[in-house]
């Protein structure tokens, strides 16, 4: 709930890559994060290998999340082609899974898409060549056209962003450059800039930097769980 300040405290931690031979590997972390935030932002790669099973004891572990849970998923959450079932599990367990919506949670619209490969700058992937080259724009752009339909639905003054891929290169800065063009695309950020956002979490560069901000000045926080935080725990603490 909001505080005296009018502020909603959240807690952002995403690549969590829970495995299936893992008992318990997030519990008391959630029940933590319960008593140090009003909601709980996970931003993708909540599985190792997108299978069921991991799906189920991540499912468990939130039992001890006594706050609203909200999250997109990552590409590993699709490496088995089980991503319906693994949504569909994370769904019953209470998760609010966004894959191009808006939801309001006590006067703050959160707005979550995966996002998608495709390079920064002028270094963006062209849609020029071989099918398979422009299939790959297509899907970079079709990600950042669903992320501004999703933030057309917000009616509040304050929007959380929520992907997996990075919408800026600064807070991927750390990962070798070679494969800076997989880990996200500024066409995220051109679509973030056309709106008033208070914060956009990301998860996916495990070597990246913990913030940044796009051209318009959103800041952009990196809350994969392997970078280093203020909070000097795996999750980010941000007050919006």
């Amino acid at each position: 709930m909001a505080h005296g300040n009018g502020k909603l405290k959240v807690a952002a931690i995403g690549d969590l890559h829970v495995k299936e031979d893992h008992a318990a590997p997030f519990r008391e972390l959630f029940a933590e994060i319960s008593k140090a935030a009003d909601v709980l932002v996970l931003t993708g790669d909540l599985t190792d290998l997108g299978k069921p099973k991991e799906a189920e004891i991540l499912a468990e572990d939130l039992r001890a999340c006594a706050i609203p849970v909200v999250a997109v998923l990552g590409n590993h959450d699709f490496e088995c082609g089980c991503e319906e079932q693994v949504g569909a599990i994370l769904k019953a367990a209470g998760v609010r899974l966004l894959d191009g919506q808006a939801i309001d949670i006590d006067g703050v619209g959160f707005v979550g898409v995966k996002g998608f490969v495709g390079g920064f700058g002028r270094r963006m992937l062209g849609s020029f060549g071989e099918p398979t080259i422009k299939a790959m724009v297509a899907e970079s752009m079709s990600e950042a056209i669903r992320l501004e339909n999703a933030m057309r639905q917000v009616r509040s003054e304050r929007a959380v962003v929520v992907l997996h891929y990075a919408p800026i290169p600064e807070t991927v800065e750390g990962e070798p450059l070679e494969i800076f063009p997989f880990l996200g695309s500024s066409r995220l950020a051109e679509t973030i800039d056309r709106f008033k956002v208070s914060a956009v979490v990301h998860g996916h560069a495990h070597r990246g930097a913990y913030e940044g901000r796009t051209p318009g000045g959103a800041p952009v926080y990196n809350v994969a769980r392997q970078i280093e935080k203020p909070t000097g725990r795996p999750y980010a603490l941000l007050e919006v």
